[in-house]
């Protein structure tokens, strides 16, 4: 089996590491991701500039450009064979409910999916990054299971790990996305040179996370598994639009 690892915190960040050092007995495993962090960087190619790709020391791959270009460009230009997966992450840091939106964590595993490969974004859920070796145990739960049964059609995972012992998780379940408040507001403030410069406000409080969801999934030690796709057509109101527009 060969596998295409990536993530949006940089190909130097622990996650990365600890994720492709326990799949390695299970598969082949190519390293390409961004060279600095891009969280936030969403499904954004780079189409201003041509791209680099470099070797580091430890064998990975790292490109100046997004995590979607460097799934992209390994998938594309760079391998000589289509990987059987991408995977992406481990991230550190939640991407639940609206975040997926913004996520270059999803949105990396999502370009494998867009290629017809099957993904998996997986997300270590806390501000301490104590355990990353927890989601890169349920990673390779979930790449075993897939070698036993493979999926009949591309799939796309988003999977959010609680950031606690392995033997402290509480199960699994099959969520759904659930939904946050709208963002603080942007920070506004003065930089050394008098200009008035902004920060972008945190992600709002969890509105939606009722039973089901992936915020309560993993608010209650379970780990979430989320299946995501890309058609964004909002059916139900296709015949209102469609009646407001013969008024």
């Amino acid at each position: 089996m060969r596998i295409l690892l990536s993530n949006d915190d940089g190909y130097f960040a622990p996650g990365l590491a600890t994720l492709a050092k326990a799949l390695a007995p299970l598969a082949e495993v190519t390293v390409v991701a961004p060279e600095r962090d891009r969280s936030g960087a969403s499904n954004s190619l780079t189409l201003d500039r041509p791209l680099m790709l470099r070797q580091a020391p430890t064998g990975f791959y790292f490109v100046n450009g997004t995590p979607t270009d460097c799934v992209h460009l390994a998938v594309t230009g760079m391998l000589d064979h289509l990987p059987d997966m991408v995977i992406s992450g481990i991230n550190h840091g939640a991407n639940m409910g609206d975040d997926t939106i913004y996520s270059g964590t999803v949105a990396a595993a999502t370009e494998g999916f867009l290629l017809g490969i099957p993904s998996i974004a997986v997300s270590l859920v806390g501000h301490h990054g104590g355990h990353f070796e927890t989601a890169a145990g349920v990673v390779v739960d979930l790449v075993r299971r897939y070698q036993k049964n493979p999926w009949r059609e591309a799939t796309l995972l988003n999977v959010n790990v609680p950031d606690l012992p392995p033997q402290e998780l509480r199960g699994r379940a099959i969520t759904r996305l659930g939904k946050r408040h709208k963002a603080e507001p942007a920070l506004k403030s003065v930089n050394p040179r008098g200009q008035t410069v902004y920060w972008v406000g945190a992600a709002g409080l969890a509105q939606d996370a009722g039973e089901g969801t992936d915020f309560h999934a993993v608010s209650h030690g379970i780990v979430s598994i989320t299946p995501l796709q890309i058609d964004l057509t909002r059916y139900s109101q296709m015949d209102g639009v469609r009646s407001w527009m013969h008024e």
